[in-house]
């Protein structure tokens, strides 16, 4: 049985909401899944994983958070290596540069992109849940 961590970082909710979505997807294809807002994560549970989503939504100037989730994915970055991960966020303004920049800097890293990445504008609409699902069945 495959082994995903769904690790996230959610200040309105919607990248919650997107989380779980992720986690449902990645159980329907029979893994047993770890869902975790990034406080409660750290580089030495990258191990424990077969795969990992990582979620966090677009902050200030187009950057992951800062607080929380960005030193936790910094301390991480060194065992990306051969990972297979995805990633997903949600966004109020901009293009989606914060998610262009964090998957150059995953492939920089060496890690496997399982799929694309799913971002949405504010709360995931219809389009958006049926591909962070998506999402979470790539992972397996």
């Amino acid at each position: 049985m495959s082994k995903v961590a769904v690790v996230y970082w959610s200040g309105t909710g919607n990248t919650e909401a997107m989380a779980n979505l992720v986690a449902t997807g990645a159980k329907e294809e029979g893994a047993q899944v770890s869902l975790m807002v990034a406080s409660e994560f750290s580089a030495e549970q990258m191990d424990d994983y077969d795969a990992i989503a990582f979620g966090c939504p677009s902050m200030g100037a187009e950057q992951l958070e800062e607080t929380e989730f960005e030193p936790m994915f910094t301390a991480c970055e060194a065992k990306l290596q051969g990972k297979k991960i995805a990633l997903f966020g949600s966004y109020g303004w901009g293009d989606g540069e914060w998610m262009r920049t964090w998957e150059e800097t995953c492939r920089t890293d060496g890690a496997l992109l399982a799929c694309d990445c799913v971002i949405c504008n504010e709360a995931p609409d219809e389009e958006a849940q049926l591909a962070c699902v998506a999402l979470g069945k790539a992972l397996v």
